[in-house]
């Protein structure tokens, strides 16, 4: 299973024929994965802590606000006719789980 995030949708022309289509790119969206074992109380204050010095710096213009990283992972060129017969409303920020299987691509919305 992957999870895919739409990251952008240019417009284009295709080269051969001059007619509309879109490029669609798609970004890997990965889960933040949870460190294995139990955290002690103390550890978990101070951890909650640390994030929220953290935030009010970074509301305070000391510290770089978090990027997300981006991860490409798939760019569609499609022609408009190829983007109907796809039959999957594909917008930026929508997010989809990829599925492989027998030969073929799935977007299933999650």
């Amino acid at each position: 299973m992957v999870l895919v995030k739409v990251y952008r949708i240019s417009s284009t022309n295709d080269p051969e024929t001059g007619r509309p289509g879109r490029i669609i790119e798609l970004v890997e969206v990965r889960r933040q994965s949870e460190r294995p074992g139990v955290l002690a109380e103390e550890t978990l204050m101070l951890q909650r802590l640390m994030q929220g010095v953290f935030l009010q710096m970074q509301s305070m213009g000391l510290l770089p606000h978090a990027r997300e990283l981006i991860i490409p992972k798939m760019t569609l060129f499609l022609t408009e006719e190829e983007y109907e017969m796809l039959n999957v409303k594909l917008e930026v920020n929508y997010i989809y789980e990829l599925q492989f299987k027998d030969g073929k691509i799935t977007f299933v919305p999650v």
